[in-house]
């Protein structure tokens, strides 16, 4: 592996909990995986009773796609999406969440953008060097429709001992306040683990589980929103995100969307408990960012 931050930006990420890299990919490559995401939508055929993406009601509508998700290419809707008579409200295309969460072992395009020497590079400059990739969402954040997401660590989510999720978060269009961006809490990453989201029981015999829950570990709130910056990028920017920072982002309420993709590493060296919602099959186990491509074009 070779060098691809610098000591100053080394330095930033230790200090902030997270990192601003400029310009990591091209305007092509940005291009290929929104072409790609967009095709996958358009593929989509909902089922009778659609998933929908909820970040403020996450306990109730865990549901069977959701939990299973770990393994598939899985597309969820904004809770906005649907009508009072559960027809949706406007094109299909412009009501999707996001895409998740194994399009990096699932999908050509997303694989060749994820496991890439590169970010493998950046991945072990901050301390990384066994990062596998756990997970990665293609998020939509629609023109007037992308929902917030709430202040929250990911460590909450995809839980190591000791913690060691990192966020890898590519702006495949501009993100400005108007549509959304990233804000986060500068140092943040130095406080607790306030919440895990488990799920809350085995699976039946159809695949459904029990659900999942919170569990509160620290009552310290999350920090206001007065004490967030924002993090406004173009298009190709890489923001790397410490699992224990509190992050947010709010409703996208312009005209324009905000694409971006998602990659969640953690390192080989952790144990990651089963009641992760997040499971894959013994199938697909891990892989490393510096493994070679195995998906076929």
């Amino acid at each position: 592996m070779g060098r691809a931050l610098d000591e100053e930006q080394i330095g930033r990420f230790d200090r902030d909990g997270f990192l601003v890299v400029d310009g990591f990919a091209s305007a092509e490559a940005c291009a290929v995986l929104k072409a790609s995401a967009e095709e996958i939508v358009e593929n989509f055929q909902p089922p009778k009773r659609p998933s929908v993406f909820r970040t403020d009601e996450q306990e109730r509508v865990s549901d069977r796609e959701f939990l299973q998700s770990g393994g598939r290419i899985s597309c969820f809707f904004e809770a906005g999406a649907f009508g009072d008579d559960g027809a949706l409200q406007r094109p299909k295309a412009l009501s999707i969440n996001k895409i998740g969460h194994a399009l990096h072992d699932l999908h050509p395009e997303f694989e060749r953008f994820t496991y890439r020497p590169d970010l493998a590079d950046i991945a072990a400059d901050i301390g990384m060097a066994d990062a596998l990739a756990l997970q990665t969402m293609y998020i939509f954040k629609q023109p007037l429709i992308g929902g917030e997401v709430g202040c929250h660590q990911d460590a909450t989510f995809l839980y190591t001992e000791p913690v060691t999720v990192t966020g890898f978060w590519f702006a495949i269009e501009d993100a400005t306040i108007e549509n959304g961006c990233l804000w986060a809490a500068p140092g943040g990453h130095r406080t607790a683990l306030r919440k895990l989201f488990k799920r809350a029981g085995a699976s039946d015999q159809s695949g459904d589980t029990a659900g999942t829950l919170f569990e509160e570990l620290d009552r310290s709130p999350l920090p206001a929103l007065d004490e967030l910056v924002p993090l406004e990028v173009s298009a190709g920017t890489l923001v790397v995100l410490h699992g224990l920072l509190p992050h947010w982002s709010d409703v996208n309420r312009s005209p324009k969307s905000r694409h971006a993709y998602s990659v969640h590493c953690i390192s080989a060296a952790a144990a990651y408990p089963g009641w992760n919602w997040l499971q894959r099959p013994a199938s697909m186990p891990l892989r490393s960012l510096a493994s070679p491509r195995v998906v076929s074009a």
